[in-house]
């Protein structure tokens, strides 16, 4: 998909019609750097990729709240695009030389609740609902990992993270295995496999929890010992049981009986043990809350505030730090959560039965007692339902085992077969890494004379990808040399595997790059390319030898801002 245009209007105004073409975008800030009082970092020219963002699915918060005001919120920004209800429309399209290509059109307000607008094509969509619409209409694919949020991250270089690291496009708190997922997506290879992992070590560490409560009572062995020995005994009393003479009544009555206690305790020990299923549930529930409630906030203060001194133009504040950490807390829970209703509704069902199994024997004891049957044979029902009961108990105890080791063994099975289906891949990853280096380190020789290589290492976490070149770690100039020359690279080879793919990149503070550098990516590179690369810069930042206004799409300056406010 390309970016075809780009509108801001109110409800009777267009504001800005920006239209983009194929190659180098450049929005242009016409302010000199000399004049220290209009420094050109608030005319908007960022802000242009932050409403592109905004129609892929950002919260938009960075339009207003930014480090170029100083890191609190623009309040005239802010209320200018609410009180005038102003609306951003972005239309993408599948390929601009073909005028009959599918399009894509993105509409969003900044209004709350009922006035929020959200549309796709025309149709209004949820707002948790929309980035994850937008992925099988791009991407063409409906898997889970990576969202669509991870996909478009590298293409959107706004943000300090993303305009630093080239790989590690991500927030700080994303995991391994969501990284690995965007790597293997960025080559071709889709393995909807980062939400089932972590839903499966959810799962594993519930069942190995009620394992070790279990062996506090009895291991397997012990149980299964137990029932021979227990066996043996009933078989014996049940021999002795044949050589009393009482009425046939009675034999009924004392079978029906010894039947409803070997019940009754074998549904008071399933009882007890989806109780105790829900006690850890409940306990593993009540650890997230506390986590929640119980969190170190001094500590991730202080961790914030160094990541703060070590990226000061970090966008996210403390308390959506905070926010995010405890939603991930939060979605873990409800996931844990979702098996305690179907819990409560068999314990509940088992103890109606249990119930009605107590009347019977109460029922059949007291007509037992009226029969006046022989003391010997009332202490040979006594013992031999006594041994009928613990057989309940220990083949309930038995089952519970079973049951356990064969989830236990089922999950970890799945987690290997996981595994074993990413490490089986592992011919077709380096081939698809070799592939994308033919392009990667041509297109860094040919920016700067310096060959970067790609390369997918497994560890114990998964596949991570890392970047490597022959002279050690790029200055800040050459860093963004290096990620122009990936993202560009990337877009050559997802073309060449026919892998579906954003053929734009977003570009900020791209001004720390050698003008040699800027030029080739201007004239020798971009130009040359099917992709568009949407660049905002200061004028005079720009190479002298590069005619620049023919690549020019907006120009801004104080007397003519972005929003015209």
């Amino acid at each position: 998909m390309f970016l075809k245009r780009l509108m801001i209007e109110n409800e009777s105004v267009t504001i800005r019609d920006i239209h983009f073409r194929k190659g180098i975008n450049l929005i242009i800030d016409e302010t000199s750097t000399e004049r220290k009082k209009e420094s050109g970092n608030n005319v908007g020219k960022t802000t242009v990729l932050r409403l592109i963002d905004y129609c892929l699915g950002s919260s938009g918060k960075n339009i207003y709240k930014d480090p170029e005001f100083n890191s609190k919120s623009n309040s005239k920004i802010e209320e200018f695009l609410t009180e005038n209800n102003i609306c951003v429309t972005l239309v993408l399209k599948e390929d601009l030389d073909v005028r009959a290509s599918r399009e894509i059109t993105i509409k969003r307000n900044f209004l709350k609740r009922s006035q929020k607008i959200v549309e796709v094509n025309g149709e209004r969509v949820k707002s948790r609902d929309f980035p994850e619409n937008l992925k099988p209409e791009i991407f063409q694919t409906n898997i889970a990992k990576p969202t669509f949020k991870q996909i478009k991250a590298k293409n959107i270089r706004d943000e300090k993270n993303r305009l630093v690291n080239t790989i590690k496009v991500l927030d700080a708190y994303s995991k391994a295995e969501e990284y690995e997922a965007l790597y293997l997506f960025w080559l071709g290879i889709e393995l909807d496999v980062a939400d089932r992992k972590q839903s499966l070590f959810s799962q594993r560490k519930i069942e190995e929890n009620l394992q070790i409560r279990l062996k506090k009572e009895n291991t397997i062995s012990q149980i299964e010992q137990s029932l021979l020995v227990i066996d043996s005994e009933i078989e014996s009393l049940e021999e002795l049981k044949e050589k009393f003479i009482v009425n046939d009544s009675y034999l009924e009555d004392f079978d029906e009986l010894n039947k409803v206690k070997s019940e009754i305790n074998r549904f008071s020990t399933r009882i007890s043990r989806l109780r105790m299923r829900k006690s850890l549930i409940e306990e593993s529930v009540d650890e997230l809350e506390k986590e929640v409630s119980n969190l170190d906030v001094e500590r991730i203060h202080y961790l914030y505030d160094e990541a703060k001194a070590l990226l000061p133009e970090i966008q996210r504040s403390f308390n959506d730090t905070l926010k995010f950490h405890n939603g991930m807390i939060l979605e873990k829970q409800k996931f844990i959560e979702k098996e305690l209703p179907v819990l409560e509704s068999e314990i509940g069902a088992l103890s109606v039965r249990m119930s009605e199994l107590l009347l019977s024997e109460e029922d059949i004891s007291e007509r037992l007692k009226k029969s006046g049957a022989m003391e010997e044979f009332q202490d040979l029902v006594v013992r031999l339902n006594s041994c009928y009961e613990a057989k309940g108990t220990i083949e309930e105890q038995k089952r519970l085992w079973d049951s356990t080791t064969e989830k236990l063994s089922s999950i970890c099975s799945e987690l290997e077969k996981l595994d074993k289906g990413i490490d089986s891949l592992d011919e077709k990853i380096q081939e698809r890494v070799s592939i994308f280096n033919k392009f990667f380190s041509k297109m860094s020789n040919d920016l700067y004379g310096e060959k970067f290589v790609l390369s997918a290492d497994k560890n114990e976490k998964g596949y991570e990808l890392n970047i490597s070149n022959l002279i050690g770690n790029p200055g800040t100039g050459k860093k963004k040399g290096e990620t122009a020359a990936f993202d560009l690279a990337y877009i050559k080879f997802a073309d060449h595997m026919g892998i579906k793919c954003l053929h734009f990149v977003l570009q900020d503070q791209i001004e720390n790059i050698h003008d040699n550098q800027i030029s080739s990516i201007l004239i020798d590179v971009v130009e040359n390319m099917n992709c568009q690369y949407v660049l905002s810069v200061l004028k005079d930042k720009l190479p002298t030898d590069v005619a620049t206004s023919q690549y020019e799409i907006l120009s801004l300056s104080q007397s003519d801002k972005l929003f015209k406010v």
